[in-house]
């Protein structure tokens, strides 16, 4: 259920801010958007995993958060961000 590591390669090189940049709130919420669309479709089959559940409820919390301090530190940034992304609000 988790994304390859050529996948987190291709995220983190297409969403960096510099050279080097693993933890930035880019990459972050990049990373998690893959893992939540992965997520998605596994409960497309599986509906009563409700563990794995909980996990994704998690992971959309702590993307919000991070969304919320990228739009408060540089609006332009963060519809940039959501616009490359393809994820509404």
């Amino acid at each position: 259920m988790s994304i390859t590591p050529a996948e987190k390669e291709r995220l983190i090189k297409e969403y960096a801010t510099r050279e080097g940049d693993t933890g930035s709130p880019e990459v972050q919420v990049a990373i998690l958007t893959s893992r939540i669309a992965t997520l998605t479709e596994h409960f497309k089959t599986h509906k009563k995993d409700n563990h794995s559940r909980r996990g994704l409820l998690k992971m959309v919390s702590k993307r919000r958060k991070l969304l919320d301090y990228v739009k408060s530190r540089d609006e332009a940034r963060y519809r940039d961000l959501i616009g490359r992304l393809g994820i509404r609000r």
